[in-house]
């Protein structure tokens, strides 16, 4: 069965979606691929800094991957186990969502990862679920960039230009932050990590999306040296946004 491009395979425990074209052949629809100790005993996996601990890069036969398990954050942290979710059926599986968003973005061209397989494991009312991307090469977190140094405003820029084309075309990222947006060496800009994203009618979601990471970026420069994150660089990603998008 296919579904946006990608191949529906049952397991034993529920199900993988997968891009046939981009997998190992031998490793297509086993749950070894989704297991960070299989990709470490071979000596093909590094720990993604930042997050919530449970993302790491993946180098497979010349292939940069991206492999998540879900996990969730903020107070419900707290009261749950961090990475079972209710079942709701399978058109309500995180994992799967984020793989028909990806594919749908990746196909119309929006600077996103091109999703390469999917998965998750049902266990009576719960369910766990992980998901494979393509890395984006030459890539940095916005958030490890301002780490770095200082960028200029032609970087501020061009994300607030970025944003803006996601939102035109409906695209509600639910936890856009300076973690979740990519520059590579070339001032590219990409959107990673669409978990609970969707398309959507105009409305307030924009600005909401916006101020979320407003704070995300007050956040990261209060524990960095001054001038990482100053008022004229929130201006310079406004102006970008501004020039690419009907008015909030």
């Amino acid at each position: 069965m296919t579904t946006h491009g990608g191949r529906r395979i049952a397991t034993a425990s529920g199900a993988t979606l997968t891009d046939p074209s981009a997998l190992v052949q031998e490793l297509d629809a086993t749950d070894s691929i989704f297991d960070p100790g299989f990709w470490r005993s071979r000596g093909e996996l590094a720990p993604v800094f930042g997050g919530r601990g449970a993302a790491w890069f993946i180098a497979a036969q010349g292939r940069q991957w991206a492999l998540r398990h879900y996990r969730r954050g903020g107070w419900i942290a707290q009261r749950s186990n961090l990475d079972q979710y209710v079942w709701m059926g399978e058109s309500r599986v995180r994992a799967f969502a984020e793989w028909r968003l990806l594919a749908l973005l990746f196909d119309r061209r929006f600077p996103v990862p091109k999703p390469i397989a999917a998965r998750y494991q049902r266990a009576g009312l719960t369910y766990r679920c992980d998901i494979i991307t393509e890395r984006i090469a030459d890539a940095k977190p916005l958030s490890l960039l301002l780490t770095d140094g200082v960028l200029r405003e032609p970087a501020w820029t061009a994300v607030g230009a970025t944003l803006a084309r996601f939102h035109e075309a409906g695209v509600d990222h639910a936890d856009l932050n300076a973690h979740n947006i990519l520059l590579d060496s070339r001032g590219t800009v990409s959107v990673i990590d669409l978990d609970r994203g969707r398309i959507r009618s105009d409305g307030a979601w924009k600005a909401r999306n916006l101020s979320r990471l407003r704070r995300s970026l007050h956040k990261i420069g209060a524990s960095l040296p001054a001038g990482r994150f100053e008022p004229t660089h929130w201006q310079a990603l406004v102006e970008g946004y501004r020039r690419h998008a009907s008015p909030l």
